[in-house]
């Protein structure tokens, strides 16, 4: 807070105060020295205890590939939102963590396209998420439902990561 903010509102604070019926009114030279102590108070504990910022963390995401996932998992398969068939693909590559401390629900976006250049996955850029990135370099997988009609080779775009450092409540 900056000091003009702070001293607007101790002079509300103290404007709205009433007096009491029996007690003299406060000096003003009193009142003003009081808002700058008060004023001075805040500004000071503002600088030395502030509450840690919980800010996503970008993690770069490279070396991206995928595949055809193994039949035990490709099982069943359906696009989401209905039951047409479709093709399990589970995409690997290298999450780059430079924060220095673990982060923990790191929500994957980027962009799927077909061979055609056709968006695989229409209006939807959050695929997933890592649970766990620790600081350094480490592999992540990540499993997506690709309609069965849409031809291959797939092309992954504009892939980005980003979570806390943090607990975060769910």
């Amino acid at each position: 807070m900056t000091p003009a903010i702070l001293q607007t509102a101790v002079k509300l604070i103290f404007s709205k105060i009433q007096p009491l019926e029996n007690s003299r009114s406060v000096p003003r030279k009193f009142s003003t020295v009081l808002m700058i102590c008060v004023a001075w108070s805040f500004w000071l504990l503002s600088t030395i205890w502030t509450p840690a910022a919980l800010a996503l963390t970008q993690i770069p995401l490279s070396n991206l590939h995928y595949r055809e996932c193994p039949p035990e998992l490709a099982a069943g398969t359906v696009t989401p939102g209905n039951f047409t068939a479709a093709k399990c693909f589970l995409i690997t590559g290298t999450a780059k963590n430079t924060s220095g401390k673990l982060v923990v629900n790191a929500d994957i976006f980027g962009r799927i396209y077909d061979a055609n250049g056709n968006s695989v996955m229409e209006n939807r850029t959050r695929l997933g998420s890592i649970e766990e990135v620790p600081p350094g370099e480490s592999e992540f997988e990540l499993r997506v439902s690709v309609s069965a009609n849409q031809p291959e080779p797939l092309k992954l775009e504009q892939f980005k990561a980003a979570g806390f450092t943090g607990a975060v409540r769910r």
